[in-house]
């Protein structure tokens, strides 16, 4: 659906309206990124949601203050409702449905959730797409490019792209409006749950499901975090943290494949099963990710920062010379701040987030995976918190990986892996005599070449550049001075303001040379 050209200029004159009266132009502080995306509407409030869960690339105290957007906006009158039903099945809903609750079980940016029941009695939750979402989301990003496009928001510059962040947000939330998307994420989560006898999700219904209303199997029970009815209902509250721990665990070191957004409203307890809700947002890990995650366990645990800055630089991805020596000291200077600390208070999440924006201090950006495991780590140890508060989850993630490592270990395979590589390295040693012989005919000849690379070097000579340069522009400002004065003692013709022209115009040229170098410094 292509909107009116008169509607988009009116939607742009709304957008700017709320830059300027927000006055965007001096300074975008986290709570003006708030209240800006509150002022714009649901659309941007949704953005604003998923930008939270993205410290790789928002600073962490602009996402903390978008957390405290709610998504909670008008639900939709129910003949909206019907009519996206309508279009989608191409009948009544009265025809699918027995019954349909006409209040909504939540109303969101994107969708509202009803109950309801089929006509074979199964109970239901059907979640539909609010009307031309899409077509507002495209109109608005596109949009709010072009009014962001003049403007230098000179807080932040330099720590983010505004355009990767749109992109980003958009790229999500294009998963997030197909309900399709959704419905796979529900079912291969159900599959790798299958053996779980503690953890499940709701079933979806793939025959009533489409790109726009997604029907699912209706969760009772009650939230985990909700104490009194655990204790009621006779719960182990240690048991329910552990096994809730254990499995979100199993997601992302066995799975690779994560809950983004295990807050407890997406957490419920029924019939002594522990089930997940609400798929829209999952995050995956490469086998090499894992991996990697596994090795910063036990880096952490063992506080090795040699590891540690291994596993930074493995997996991320940079494009400018390492510091080696400064990103060993801050990975060093972050361990110090646990060490004193017993392994069972160490909040895994906090570390994560913390090594991401070492990280991104030395400009290593981190997988998108990393990012949405360290906010859901620190989500998922808020709720571990409430339920069963002497639990951590660092603990039981090293007892998850050694447990692992003992079911994978095989006496025969490695012994014969040893062998293999003694074998290896005995062919490779048997080149070590004519190498060296290589070597010294090399160096005799005078052929040997020695390449050594000083790290951080570049840092240095570019501040000595730098001075040099406005030592120099100095020695032009005083020279101007100086022959410009010398110029106005003199009755030469034509004259600017009383005095020599020439003169005139070497005052200007020192003075604007002067004004470079002081505001040079004070960008430093």
């Amino acid at each position: 659906m292509k909107l009116p050209v008169s509607d988009s200029q009116h939607r742009l004159q709304e957008i700017v309206g709320v830059l300027k009266k927000h006055n965007i132009v001096k300074g975008l502080t986290p709570e003006k990124l708030r209240l800006i995306l509150e002022d714009m509407g649901p659309t941007f409030v949704k953005l604003g949601q998923i930008m939270s869960m993205r410290n790789d690339i928002l600073p962490t105290e602009y996402c903390k203050e978008l957390e405290k957007l709610r998504a909670d906006v008008k639900p939709m009158p129910l003949e909206q409702v019907r009519e996206v039903i309508q279009e989608e099945y191409g009948r009544p809903l009265e025809d699918v449905f027995s019954s349909f609750d006409e209040h909504p079980l939540g109303s969101a940016s994107i969708a509202q959730v009803h109950a309801a029941t089929l006509h074979d009695g199964r109970r239901m939750v059907v979640k539909v797409q609010r009307p031309h979402i899409r077509e507002t989301m495209t109109r608005d990003m596109s949009l709010l490019r072009t009014a962001v496009k003049p403007l230098k928001l000179t807080p932040i510059s330099g720590m983010i792209d505004f355009n990767m962040v749109l992109d980003e947000l958009w790229s999500v939330s294009q998963q997030e409006m197909d309900f399709l998307v959704e419905a796979r994420h529900a079912e291969e989560f159900y599959e790798r749950s299958r053996d779980v006898a503690f953890a499940t999700c709701p079933k979806i219904e793939d025959t009533l499901t489409t790109s726009k209303v997604l029907v699912m199997e209706y969760i009772d029970g009650f939230s985990i975090c909700d104490i009194q009815k655990l204790e009621e209902n006779g719960y182990d509250r240690n048991e329910i943290g552990r096994k809730l721990t254990d499995h979100y665990i199993k997601q992302v070191i066995d799975d690779g494949f994560f809950h983004a957004d295990p807050h407890p409203g997406n957490i419920r307890i029924r019939d002594g099963q522990i089930v997940w809700i609400d798929m829209g947002m999952m995050g995956r890990l490469t086998n090499r990710d894992k991996q990697m995650f596994k090795c910063a366990i036990k880096a952490v645990v063992e506080r090795d920062v040699n590891e540690l800055k291994r596993i930074v630089l493995q997996m991320g991805v940079y494009n400018t010379p390492i510091n080696q020596v400064q990103l060993y000291a801050d990975i060093d200077g972050l361990l110090d701040k646990y060490c004193s600390m017993d392994m069972g208070d160490v909040d895994m999440g906090k570390v994560l987030e913390e090594l991401m924006m070492v990280a991104s201090s030395h400009k290593i950006a981190m997988p998108k995976g990393v990012s949405m495991l360290a906010r859901g780590l620190l989500t998922i140890e808020g709720v571990v918190a409430t339920v069963s508060p002497e639990l951590n989850i660092v603990e039981v993630a090293a007892d998850h990986i050694k447990a692992e490592l003992r079911q994978e270990f095989d006496p025969k395979k490695e012994a014969a892996g040893l062998a293999r590589r003694v074998y290896a390295s005995s062919n490779k040693a048997l080149d070590i005599p004519g190498l060296l012989s290589d070597l010294l005919k090399a160096t005799v000849k005078g052929q040997t070449k020695l390449n050594m690379e000083f790290t951080g070097s570049n840092e240095p000579l570019s501040r000595i550049d730098k001075m040099v340069t406005e030592l120099i522009a100095g020695i032009l400002a005083s020279a101007l001075l100086l022959s410009s004065s010398l110029i106005c003692t003199t009755d030469m013709h034509p004259q600017t303001l009383g005095i020599p022209t020439l003169g005139f115009f070497g005052y200007l040229l020192a003075f604007g040379l002067a004004m470079w170098i002081i505001l040079g410094k004070r960008k430093r």
